[in-house]
């Protein structure tokens, strides 16, 4: 089972809910890979701290030019959607940070002028984390697109019984790459007018996307029902409910697990796969 965890906006406890998900499923004895797709900020390594054994690059290939084949015709410039290579008279420009890698201007280059070069974005990391398998993704800074490096986390992954992927936060692209494929997303949200807010831009991605999710409440008790009666109205199950603890935030900012240090969170952790798969169960029979 493939289950993503995202969230409309950052800080609602995406990370902590994927890691300890990890954490107490892998305690169970089951086979369970920790997959850490927020690339351009990833923190699960700081709670599962786990053992890099390998570190691979990640790039794609962007176009070089031979300045004395080329005729400047702009046939290539004419192509790009993203003006990432340009003719400006007797020189033609390479912007290696704008391009997608579609391959299109060495394509229609008539003198063949236009080679690839791989441009280096970012690596992937590979370890393990006790028992559990664990992949992140780095990307450089400065980089402007992660979905490369997203796609060659997801390519890293081991087998395994769980694949847990902690999304990047928002509904953008990077998101979309993370959830692709997923068998369940969970969106993790906060009883706040933000968070309802980002929340319901979430839901409209998902459903667009038609993926099977729910939502788990973080810091449920803040008085805020809104939340809790936006997903009743929309028929959006609601899979848990977190209080609003000190001791999780002690945990967290000390870089703990706060299923190790709170009983009741594991507890409420605990079936979190059960329900998902009976969810998942549910919309099969529902679509039959």
């Amino acid at each position: 089972m493939r289950i993503a965890i995202a969230s409309g906006k950052g800080g609602t406890g995406k990370t902590t809910i994927s890691s300890n998900l990890a954490y107490t499923e892998a305690k169970k004895g089951k086979k369970v890979v920790y997959v850490d797709c927020d690339v351009e900020e990833p923190n699960g390594h700081l709670f599962l701290k786990p053992e890099i054994v390998s570190t691979r690059p990640v790039g794609i290939m962007v176009p070089s030019v031979d300045q004395d084949l080329c005729n400047h015709c702009g046939l290539c410039g004419q192509i790009c959607e993203y003006s990432a290579i340009v003719c400006l008279g007797s020189e033609t420009l390479v912007f290696p940070e704008m391009c997608h890698s579609c391959g299109g201007c060495w394509l229609v280059c008539p003198e063949n002028a236009i080679s690839q070069v791989m441009k280096e974005m970012g690596r992937v990391e590979i370890g393990r984390a006790g028992s559990i398998d664990f992949v992140q993704g780095v990307l450089n800074i400065g980089e402007a697109m992660s979905p490369p490096v997203i796609r060659a986390v997801k390519k890293a992954m081991p087998e395994s019984e769980i694949q847990i992927l902690d999304a990047p936060p928002g509904t953008s692209c990077p998101v979309i790459e993370t959830i692709r494929d997923c068998d369940y997303l969970i969106l993790v949200t906060e009883p706040t007018p933000f968070g309802l807010n980002d929340l319901i831009l979430a839901v409209d991605m998902v459903r667009t996307l038609h993926y099977s999710f729910g939502v788990i409440i973080n810091r449920a008790d803040l008085g805020y029902s809104d939340v809790q009666d936006y997903c009743r109205r929309q028929h959006i199950p609601i899979l848990a409910e977190f209080p609003d603890d000190r001791r999780a935030a002690e945990a967290y900012s000390k870089g703990y697990l706060v299923s190790e240090v709170i009983p009741e969170f594991a507890g409420l952790l605990d079936g979190l796969v059960d329900r998902i798969q009976f969810e998942l169960e549910s919309d099969k029979v529902g679509a039959s």
